[in-house]
């Protein structure tokens, strides 16, 4: 009969683990403490993980901490974690200690005992590359956790997040262009205002993303600023001199982030202010994107017995019980991804406040929900620009009978007749349901020629203040 499970040692005595995963004893006893809940944290912290394992190890061998055979091994096995390769073997929630040494130390025993089966050696050997003694070697948790939340949030905007964004802005100017003579009529407190165009209405869209971008590239000299050197509280107790400096040469050869050593350890081990910062630009940029998705929602509502000035296109879904019932369902998607990143901003908030004199103990949910919020924001993001906006249509005729039936068209006669006379034409169309134009007539305040010299609805348009 096979064996399944393998005993390892550790300080605290021998430990049962299954026999063909690579985490270690301190894993498995934080396996059996810690059963609480299912959130497990985003294959990107893994990832993040590999990059500053592989780091390390190259400039502990640069700085005679670690000697060639053993560096190259943890950086081989660090660079398969990196790659998505070990995933499976991080079987930990993000209910743990709020260092995060519990997964610091999954980290050191995977890499551990995959670099010394890269050796030749069994797994559970702790030998020739030991998890603490080696992969752990110059660093403390409390440096690396944070120094992994950096790496993971600066690699999820530049990778992700950042390219959706500037994808949406792309679709976004699309329609903006295809719209710019398309005349509508702008609302305001939800009712009947002034003839703008649509392509006004979408290129205000684009800005918004544009300006949410901005926002978020600003907060990464900070994200890109590196606690790893500090080790246990910031002092750099059992790091070699300059070890700082030659980790952030390496991050930067592996990643090419612009990454420097954070010049003051304690700040970046006690506090998450940079972290925060994220989450706030993110929490501005899901209101943003709320706020155009309910929009757009609206302007595509009916078709029939709603605003319908938009068209969706076909998602191929439909109701369970309406047949040829169409949704806008992307848009309800993105909705909802921004209304889960709000939250996730409280929650980042509150653990970003965590920082109780040296260090900060609510890391693993702080990194959790900011990861989690950037991901679903930007597949979301990904899918409402690609499969909505890009394929959205006006319904031309809807719109110039809106238009045309529109009483504040007459608000461009205020210079000519006066904000009293034209509430009278606004007040006689309204009552009638007839045109302002037929109005003005009836009341002898203007000829029909006057008027269409004088309400040129286009001109209106182009005159409105971006203000």
């Amino acid at each position: 009969m096979a064996q399944h499970t393998r005993t390892e040692h550790d300080a605290f005595g021998p430990v049962d683990i299954p026999a063909d995963r690579l985490w270690g004893a301190q894993t498995q006893r934080a396996l059996e403490l810690f059963a609480i809940g299912e959130e497990r944290f985003p294959e990107g912290l893994y990832r993040a993980f590999g990059v500053q394992k592989m780091a390390a190890a190259r400039a502990n061998l640069r700085l005679g901490a670690l000697d060639a055979q053993r560096a190259q091994a943890i950086a081989q096995a660090a660079a398969e974690l990196q790659q998505g390769l070990l995933g499976a073997h991080f079987p930990l929630t993000i209910w743990q200690t709020g260092s995060g040494t519990q997964t610091n130390m999954n980290a050191n025993e995977v890499i551990a005992n995959r670099a010394n089966q890269l050796l030749g050696h069994g797994l559970g050997t702790r030998s020739p590359v030991h998890p603490n003694d080696h992969v752990n070697a110059s660093q403390s948790s409390n440096d690396s956790f944070p120094t992994v939340m950096h790496l993971a949030t600066a690699l999820e905007l530049r990778d992700h997040l950042l390219p959706a964004l500037a994808l949406l802005r792309q679709r976004l100017d699309e329609r903006a262009r295809a719209f710019a003579d398309v005349l509508k009529i702008a609302r305001t407190h939800l009712m009947d205002a002034v003839p703008m165009t649509l392509g006004q209405g979408f290129e205000a869209f684009a800005h918004q993303i544009g300006h949410g971008m901005d926002r978020l590239r600003a907060t990464e000299p900070r994200l890109w600023s590196l606690p790893q050197g500090g080790t246990a509280a910031g002092t750099g107790l059992n790091a070699p001199a300059g070890f700082d400096q030659a980790f952030c040469e390496e991050v930067r050869a592996l990643t090419g982030l612009a990454v420097t050593p954070n010049p003051c350890k304690f700040e970046g081990m006690g506090a998450h202010d940079a972290l925060i910062e994220v989450s706030g630009a993110l929490n501005v940029v899901a209101g943003s994107l709320a706020k155009i998705a309910n929009d757009i929602r609206l302007l595509g509502s009916g078709p029939r017995c709603g605003l319908g000035e938009l068209r969706f296109p076909d998602d191929g879904l439909s109701s369970s019980i309406m047949p040829g019932k169409r949704n806008p369902t992307v848009a309800e998607v993105l909705v909802q991804a921004a209304y889960q990143a709000m939250g996730h901003h409280l929650t980042v908030t509150l653990a970003g406040s965590a920082g109780h004199f040296e260090l900060n103990v609510a890391k693993p949910v702080l990194i959790h929900h900011l990861l989690r919020a950037m991901r679903a924001l930007a597949d979301a993001v990904r899918v409402f620009a690609d499969r909505l906006v890009a394929g959205l249509q006006a319904d031309g005729e809807r719109l110039a009978r809106q238009v045309g039936h529109s009483l504040l068209q007459a608000t461009a006669l205020n210079p000519v007749l006066g904000y009293d006379a034209v509430a009278r034409i606004t007040r006689e169309a309204m009552a009638r349901d007839i045109g302002p134009r037929e109005a003005a007539v009836d009341l002898g305040l203007l000829t029909a020629q006057e008027y269409d010299r004088l309400v040129d609805l286009r001109a209106m348009a182009g005159r409105i203040s971006p203000l």
